[in-house]
């Protein structure tokens, strides 16, 4: 496994447990969360990213997440991913992922497209 694929496995382990520590694990102590690029309402800080993903997790069993490794280069990981909330809606997702030498996330910035059923 690579370094990339550990993190995107760490996320969904994280995504299903709404776990304080999962999340936490993921990021380091300064890292940035985005909903998408350059956003204003970026999470900064690991802190307020465990705050805000527990403010509007998404319930285990409520989404099923496909995704692959796009590339991983030193320490940018793409992912391009399907998220599919079976009683709601259905998305693909692209992610940026900068890693910091230990394997967290620094940066995060996610993309997403509605797609209809």
């Amino acid at each position: 496994m690579s370094a990339g694929t550990d993190w995107v496995a760490g996320y969904v382990r994280a995504w299903e447990s709404n776990d304080a520590d999962d999340i936490a694990a993921l990021f380091t102590d300064d890292a940035v969360y985005e909903f998408n690029p350059d956003d204003p309402d970026a999470l900064r800080g690991r802190e307020a990213i465990v705050a805000g993903w527990l403010d509007s997790r998404d319930e285990s069993g409520d989404w099923h997440f496909d995704w692959e490794v796009l590339t991983e280069t030193g320490d940018l990981v793409v992912v391009q991913g399907r998220t599919d909330y079976p009683a709601a809606k259905l998305y693909d997702n692209l992610w940026v992922i900068r890693l910091a030498p230990d394997g967290r996330a620094a940066r995060f910035t996610e993309w997403y497209m509605e797609r209809d059923r």
